[in-house]
């Protein structure tokens, strides 16, 4: 076994050596029959650190090795925390569940749900669904990364979404992260999606940093299937403190005329590694992921994409943009495989980032694998700095040149902002980022110190 500076995993497969008395006695036999499988992943494998020498990571070795604080015992947050939260997007009424780090808080409006929709923590499932559960958890994500292996060593409760066949929701649903308390913690989270078939849905995730919380770092697994022409639009945004790391990942299975389309928005973080593995399992399906990142301070962060073309006559759309300053450091990597036999494929990546400050820095590595023949394929990266004939034509023009740049970085950044399809959150994104850009804080809540000062009472 090696040692846990060559593996900071191996600090909390100790304490689940330790507590995996209350960790199984806390949650679901789905969850628990993992674990085991688990624990050999994460006590053999060892973490990435960086890349290789063209494109550098996020080390995922930094992000974990501080000796974070977990919920063990499943203490509840004593206030109503999803009852105190109020969106801060004008005019958007959705289906609410607050997750206060791991633990799970669903609002009134999730009693009105339509027939056919479940939004629930697994815990609420009964005994009688819990083979269906395991049927799908851990299924998609797998175990071959030590870091999702991790997160399913620890897990012990989640969030699941099933739509069942032939719903149509027209309410978003809302899954509001957030990260509080006055010790470093890890919050390890789950989330099931499952889309029957003609089912259709939006879902906004927004992840924070309550005031006052201290070092902290989000572990989140997502698995989400699409069956045959279902339609699911998802919307993660990150606004969190400098002292916040996540690491996300996404696995996606997608069957015969399925639609998706993912927008990745990251306004604020310290360091954040987001991960997409996305599978087009039958014909005609349909998937754009789009990503706006805008970095300043010293934070991190780090997009990858894996989209892999498994059948015939599917269509892929990528594109990240990135605006960089100060000493930020960004990364993405893309990949786009086609199988053999996937012949009508089309499939596009696009990576464009400005680099607004000479401390600041990018890494892009584009990757393109095809192995038939008949398909229309692209990929393309661009890294400079904002058009300087633009921003002198306009301060001929009177416009100073700080309002130049944030109007040119905005423009630049519109056809991310424009993929948004949920009303109301268009419009608030781009006063967002406007705000952002501007150099303030880009807060979309207004819930932040109810939300910290319960969650803080957490231990």
């Amino acid at each position: 076994m090696m040692s846990a500076s060559a593996n900071p995993l191996l600090q909390y497969a100790d304490l689940y050596n330790e507590h995996s008395a209350t960790i199984n006695n806390c949650s679901l036999s789905p969850l628990n029959a993992l674990r085991a499988s688990a624990l050999q992943v994460v006590v053999g494998q060892q973490l990435p650190a960086r890349g290789s020498e063209d494109y550098e990571r996020t080390s995922l070795a930094e992000m974990f090795a501080p000796d974070y604080g977990l919920n063990i015992s499943r203490l509840q947050v004593t206030a109503d925390v999803a009852a105190a939260f109020h969106c801060g997007v004008p005019a958007m009424s959705t289906y609410l569940a607050v997750v206060v780090n791991d633990t799970i808080h669903l609002s009134k409006s999730l009693s009105r749900l339509p027939e056919g929709v479940r939004f629930c923590r697994f815990s609420d499932l009964s005994e009688t669904d819990y083979e269906w559960l395991a049927g799908y958890y851990g299924k998609i994500a797998g175990l071959s990364r030590p870091e999702v292996a991790l997160n399913t060593l620890l897990a012990q409760d989640g969030l699941l979404v099933r739509v069942n066949k032939g719903v149509h929701l027209s309410k978003p649903l809302q899954i509001v992260n957030l990260m509080a308390g006055g010790n470093p913690v890890m919050a390890v989270r789950r989330l099931l999606v499952v889309m029957e078939e003609d089912s259709e849905a939006q879902l906004l995730i927004c992840d924070h940093t309550g005031l006052g919380a201290v070092e902290c770092m989000s572990s989140s697994v997502s698995e989400i299937v699409l069956e045959r022409n279902a339609r699911l639009d998802l919307y993660d945004m990150e606004e969190a403190s400098d002292a916040t790391s996540r690491c996300s990942a996404m696995y996606v299975t997608q069957q015969e005329g399925s639609h998706l389309l993912i927008d990745e928005i990251t306004l604020n973080c310290g360091r954040t590694r987001n991960d997409f593995d996305i599978r087009l399992e039958g014909e005609h399906c349909d998937t754009f992921v789009g990503g706006m990142a805008i970095g300043s301070a010293h934070q991190k962060i780090d997009n990858h994409t894996n989209i892999v073309h498994a059948a015939p006559r599917c269509h892929s759309h990528q594109l990240f943009k990135y605006v960089l300053s100060d000493e930020a450091d960004g990364a993405f990597e893309g990949s786009i495989y086609v199988a053999p036999g996937a012949v009508h494929t089309e499939s596009y990546q696009s990576n464009r980032n400005i680099i607004a400050s000479v401390g600041a820095r990018m890494h892009s590595k584009p990757q393109l694998e095809i192995y038939c023949d008949d398909v229309k394929c692209s990929h393309g990266s661009a890294t400079g700095q904002l058009d300087q004939e633009a921003l002198f034509y306009m301060r001929t023009r009177g416009i100073p040149e700080a309002d130049a740049r944030r109007m040119l970085m905005q423009a630049f950044m519109s056809d991310v902002i424009d993929s948004v399809r949920m009303p109301g959150l268009n419009d608030r994104l781009r006063q967002l980022v406007d705000r952002r850009l501007s150099g303030d804080a880009a807060h979309c809540i207004d819930c932040r110190h109810s939300c910290a000062d319960d969650a803080s009472k957490q231990s």
